[in-house]
């Protein structure tokens, strides 16, 4: 009998082998299909980028305003009447 349980364990840790090879080679495929879906996407993302980059300075050059500091951070006008106006508030 104990001959009987030795091939039993044999043919269980054969099978188990097996088992975690395949779980493991589905991982892996998963993994590599997610991966070039991400770098898929990030080079679509860049390409939009680019695009959205090259429409803000078509249309900088269609307003003249090329050499123009960005829009984003506007330069900062002091008017006179205003500023005294929030100093006496």
């Amino acid at each position: 009998m104990d001959g009987h349980n030795l091939e039993d364990s044999k043919q269980s840790t054969a099978d188990m082998s097996v088992f975690v090879q395949t779980l493991l080679q589905q991982i892996q495929s998963r993994f590599q299909t997610m991966s070039e879906s991400i770098i898929t996407k990030i080079d679509e993302m860049g390409d939009r980028i680019n695009e959205l980059e090259q429409s803000i300075n078509d249309l900088k050059a269609e307003m003249g305003m090329e050499g123009s500091p960005s829009p984003l951070a506007p330069p900062k006008q002091k008017s006179d009447g205003a500023n005294q106006e929030d100093d006496s508030a």
